[in-house]
């Protein structure tokens, strides 16, 4: 199953990651006894910022957060550097840029970058 598009694989990733969340029913259920009618809010209720997460809930998202991470991490592998290309980069991020303007304009500026090795560009 390929994504067409950044919204799409937006869509199911998050879609995938609210699957593995469980409801804490035990705790919904106390908050409908401690707050009653308020608990849900109509268009005159002012409660925004008023909700204060559980510590609980707190480390729950962060562990999820970090297993997210670990994920990531091992998903992206280094690229192997090659000795024999040429450096024309000051840093890794520098580097980065460098490959993705080669990448999309490469074929636009290949003449221009031969004129200037030779020393024949105007």
């Amino acid at each position: 199953l390929s994504v067409s598009d950044y919204a799409a694989a937006q869509l199911r990733q998050y879609q995938r990651l609210t699957r593995q969340i469980k409801p804490d029913l035990e705790h919904y259920e106390r908050l409908k006894e401690q707050c009653g009618d308020a608990l849900y809010p109509t268009a005159n209720s002012l409660l925004h910022g008023s909700h204060v997460p559980s510590k609980e809930g707190v480390d729950r998202m962060v562990a999820d957060l970090e297993k997210q991470i670990e994920k990531r991490e091992k998903y992206s592998r280094r690229r192997p550097y090659n000795d024999d290309a040429d450096i024309d980069y000051i840093n890794e991020r520098n580097a980065k840029f460098n490959q993705k303007a080669e990448r999309f304009y490469g074929k636009y500026t290949a003449e221009i970058k031969q004129n200037l090795e030779r020393g024949t560009a105007v």
